[in-house]
C-alpha cells in the first residue's frame, strides 16, 4: 500500500495450515516495510522451545514433554528436517526481531494486555525496539522469577487464582486452577463482571468474589490499544466490535476457521467499530 501499513498481532504458528507460506508472506512485508508485527506467545514459546537451558545443558528453556510437543506439532511438521534447518534459523531470527510491545502515542500495540508495571520489569533487560534479549528469554522462561510473570502477563494476560477446590479445563482439556481477566477492568466485585469468555464458566467460578487489589490496568482515557490471543467468536449475524472505547481485540480464531480480523485505524482517539473488517 502506498501510505498505510499492517500491524500483525503476533501467534502466526502452531494452529491452522500452510504455516510456512503465512511467516514468508509476514517476514517478507516487514521486511519491505508494510507491515510492523509483535511477538505472540506462540512465538516465545518456539524461542524457548528451540533454545537450550543455560543453566541445565541438554536441556531447553522450554521442555520437550508431550504436551510442549504436541502445541508446537504442526510448526515442526513444516520446519524440521535436514533441507529445512536455514528455514528454521530464518524465522527463529525473525521471532527475536519481535518487539513485546509498540507505543505510538497516539495508538497501542501488543500481544494480550498492555500492562505497565510488567513492562517496567523487564524494561532493564529488553534489546533494542522493546526486543528479548537471551537473558530476559533465559529469565522469562524461568518459573518463579518476576521476569517470568511480567512476560506471561503481556503475551497471556492477566490471571485470577481460584478458591481451593475449583478449576476448569482450558481448551486442550488440561485442568486449570485460575482464570484470565480483562486487563482493562476493575476487578473489584464477582468474577463473572470481569472474566473472559464468561460463557464458558459454571457459576461457581462466575460467582466467585474478587478483592479490590486487581485494579484497572488500562485507562479510560488512554490511546487506542489492539491486542490479539483471545479467540474472540462473533455471533451469526454480529460483526466484530470493540470491547471498550479503546480497547480492541483482532484474534477471532482464523486458525481454526474463524473470522481474519483487521482494524482500519485512521487517527481516531475512539476505537470505530465500523472500521473493523473481515
Amino acid at each position: 500500500h502506498p501510505s498505510r501499513r499492517v500491524i500483525f498481532l503476533g501467534d502466526f504458528i502452531d494452529r491452522g495450515q500452510q504455516q510456512n507460506k503465512v511467516l514468508d508472506t509476514v517476514m517478507a512485508m516487514v521486511e519491505a516495510g508494510s507491515a510492523l508485527a509483535v511477538m505472540g506467545n506462540h512465538e516465545f514459546n518456539a524461542l524457548a522451545f528451540h533454545t537450550e537451558n543455560p543453566h541445565r545443558p541438554g536441556t531447553w528453556l522450554r521442555p520437550r514433554d508431550d504436551k510442549n510437543i504436541h502445541q508446537h506439532q504442526a510448526f515442526l511438521v513444516e520446519y524440521l528436517g535436514p533441507d529445512r534447518e536455514q528455514d528454521l534459523e530464518k524465522v527463529l531470527a525473525f521471532f527475536r526481531s519481535l518487539p513485546l510491545w509498540l507505543d505510538f502515542g497516539e495508538l497501542r500495540v501488543v500481544h494480550a494486555a498492555w500492562h505497565p508495571e510488567s513492562m517496567e520489569v523487564i524494561k532493564p533487560l529488553l534489546g533494542p525496539g522493546n526486543t528479548l534479549t537471551e537473558e530476559l528469554l533465559v529469565e522469562s522462561s524461568t518459573r518463579g522469577t518476576l521476569e517470568y510473570q511480567a512476560v506471561e502477563v503481556l503475551l497471556k494476560g492477566m490471571e485470577h487464582e481460584l478458591p481451593d477446590g475449583l478449576y476448569h479445563l482450558d481448551k486442550g482439556g488440561h485442568k486449570r486452577t485460575n482464570v484470565r481477566y480483562w486487563f482493562f477492568k476493575h476487578a473489584s466485585g464477582f468474577l463473572r463482571d470481569v472474566i473472559v469468555h464468561p460463557e464458558r464458566f459454571d457459576d461457581d467460578i462466575l460467582n466467585v468474589k474478587t478483592s479490590g487489589d486487581l485494579l484497572c490496568g488500562y485507562p479510560e482515557d488512554g490511546p487506542p490499544v489492539f491486542v490479539g490471543h483471545y479467540w474472540m467468536k462473533r455471533g451469526e449475524n454480529t460483526p466484530p466490535r470493540r470491547l471498550r472505547s479503546n480497547v480492541a481485540c483482532l484474534d477471532y480464531s482464523a486458525g481454526l476457521g474463524g473470522d481474519l480480523v483487521a482494524y482500519r485505524w485512521q487517527g481516531e482517539s475512539e476505537i470505530d467499530n465500523a472500521n473493523f473488517v473481515y
